[in-house]
Parts: structure tokens; C-alpha cells; sequence
């Protein structure tokens, strides 16, 4: 089976399918002054977008790892996540208190998804 990586560096690959299971991970990357309710906005917006390039979206995903700063910010986070799913299409999901790599995010989403026809190979 054939590895696709779309944009690599040196460091990571924007997106990562293999056997037709898209890996990606998504931060804030617009206006970091935002609250948690715009930054978890900006991230999955910029989900939707990664989805596309590989022939699949929101509907596909799989699972989601949810990396927060704060608890405090997990209902509002919650709020903006409910509200981007249609009822029965959540994945399944883990969601961790971290220390970001960045101290201005205050959410990142790691991703998985089955990829449309063209990544199977």
C-alpha cells in the first residue's frame, strides 16, 4: 500500500493517508486572540478544508483527539463541536487537558478519516 503525504516537510506532513485512512492535525492558525469558541471555529473550519483534499469530510471522520489548555473552556468548546455535526455523525473522541506547543492556542484537534476513492491505494 502506497503512503501519501500531502504538503511534507521535514517536520510533519500537512496530511498522512494510508490504506484509505486519512491523519491530520489542526491548529489555530487565523486569529489567536480569539476565544475558545472562535479558535475551536477556525480549527475545524481548517478541517473541512484538509477533508476536501482528500476526497472526504466531516462525515467520514472517524475519531478526533481534542487537546485543551483549560477545562474551564470544555463547555464552550462542546458548544461549537455539537453544533458542526449533523445529530449521528460525531466520531468517536478523546479529549486531553495539555500544554500546547504554541502558549496562544487554546485547542488542537488531531484527526482521522476515511479518505475518498482516490487515497484507497
Amino acid at each position: 500500500m502506497e503512503i501519501h503525504r500531502i504538503n511534507p516537510s521535514q517536520r510533519w506532513s500537512d496530511i498522512t493517508v494510508f490504506n484509505g485512512i486519512a491523519h491530520f492535525v489542526e491548529v489555530p492558525e487565523g486569529d489567536l486572540d480569539a476565544d475558545i469558541r472562535g479558535q475551536s471555529a477556525q480549527v475545524l473550519a481548517q478541517a473541512e478544508l484538509a477533508l476536501a483534499k482528500v476526497g472526504s469530510d466531516k462525515t467520514r471522520l472517524l475519531s478526533a483527539t481534542i487537546y485543551l489548555t483549560d477545562f474551564a473552556n470544555l463547555a464552550a468548546f462542546n458548544e461549537v463541536w455539537d453544533a458542526w455535526f449533523a445529530p449521528g455523525t460525531a466520531p468517536s473522541r478523546a479529549c486531553v487537558k495539555a500544554e500546547l506547543a504554541n502558549p496562544g492556542y487554546l485547542v488542537e484537534i488531531a484527526f482521522v478519516a476515511a479518505a475518498g476513492e482516490g487515497f484507497l491505494a
